[in-house]
């Protein structure tokens, strides 16, 4: 370990962050290691990970000596927020400054930054195209993200801006598979339309960041975009259609309807998926598919990632159909 560059990872134990241990570990002779950074060193995905030959660290990401700590000696960090824990931009924001005044004080070489837009700049708070949300952002889980882009800057650590995609592991684990409604049929609901949505498998991130990594100084104070696909609703339906051996519609409902679906979260991905619809040939031409195939070969399509992941797809009963809604 001690002749390798060190990646330290916060939220190693997650979707991004253990797929950037995984990389890495499974590199054997890539010159680089990891410290896995997480809350709980005794987790079992901590256990795995130091069985892989992480370093497992504990590191509390709301105190800024813990991770300046951390970060103590590595070439580089990948740093990432948790909204869907707590809900609050502002904490996201604190965090990442954070980590940006830890990876200055520690020297760091290289920071990749998990971001995404700040809404706000095409959608401004006096539009009234879709609701403002917790008094200040349109989108909450992005606006908080894109706001803390230039903690970094403004700290002048060397940071590569990484625009990520919609897991496709949502629909195993957020609730967003096809539902079976009332009439039997399988049904695939997002407020798209006919316009593209740009996705990727999770693990796919992790690699990805592992190349702008092992590519170094080419992309420091550059924005990058990743996607494995850019898929209409109806696409998509139509291959999980393929992939489950039985007919998934895609239902287009109304960004307004999507926002009173009542689970948590449901007002700030209602105008998630507004603000991609509307703004499509932004967020798609940020995450292009050339350059995301070009630092990841292996990158998944939809296709490839359902025909691993089908059986893991959970197909309930629309609960709205359920209840009469």
């Amino acid at each position: 370990m001690d002749s390798k560059k060190i990646i330290a990872v916060v939220g190693a134990t997650g979707a991004q962050g253990g797929g950037l241990c995984r990389a890495i570990l499974g590199d054997k002779n890539g010159g680089y290691g990891v410290r896995a950074l997480t809350r709980n060193t005794l987790s079992g995905k901590s256990k795995e990970l130091k069985k892989l030959g992480a370093e497992v660290v504990s590191v509390d990401v709301d105190d800024v000596e813990s991770l300046k700590r951390a970060f103590h000696g590595v070439h580089g960090a990948f740093c990432v927020t948790f909204f869907w824990e707590h809900f609050s931009p502002e904490k996201e924001i604190d965090e990442a400054n954070n980590m940006a005044v830890a990876a200055k004080h520690a020297g760091v070489k290289h920071v990749i930054w998990s971001t995404l837009e700040d809404t706000r700049n095409l959608v401004p708070l006096s539009d009234s195209r879709m609701p403002t949300l917790q008094g200040k952002y349109k989108v909450p889980h992005f606006d908080g993200k894109g706001e803390a882009n230039h903690v970094f800057t403004n700290q002048g650590a060397p940071t590569t801006f990484l625009l990520t995609s919609f897991y496709w592991e949502n629909l195993i684990h957020f609730g967003m598979g096809p539902k079976k409604g009332s009439d039997g049929n399988l049904y695939f609901t997002l407020p798209m339309g006919d316009k593209k949505l740009p996705g990727i498998a999770s693990g796919d991130i992790g690699k990805c960041a592992y190349a702008i990594f092992r590519r170094g100084r080419e992309f420091t104070g550059k924005t990058v975009g990743i996607a494995g696909d850019h898929l209409t609703g109806g696409q998509m339906a139509a291959a999980l259609t393929k992939a489950l051996k039985q007919e998934v519609r895609y239902t287009d409902v109304s960004p307004d309807a999507y926002r009173g679906f009542g689970f948590p979260g449901a007002d700030d991905l209602g105008n998630m998926f507004q603000f991609k619809r509307d703004f499509e040939e932004e967020f798609c031409g940020a995450r292009s598919l050339e350059f995301s195939r070009s630092i990841n070969p292996s990158m998944r399509t939809f296709e490839s990632w359902l025909t691993e992941n089908k059986d893991r797809i959970p197909l309930e009963e629309d609960a709205r159909q359920a209840s009469g809604e």
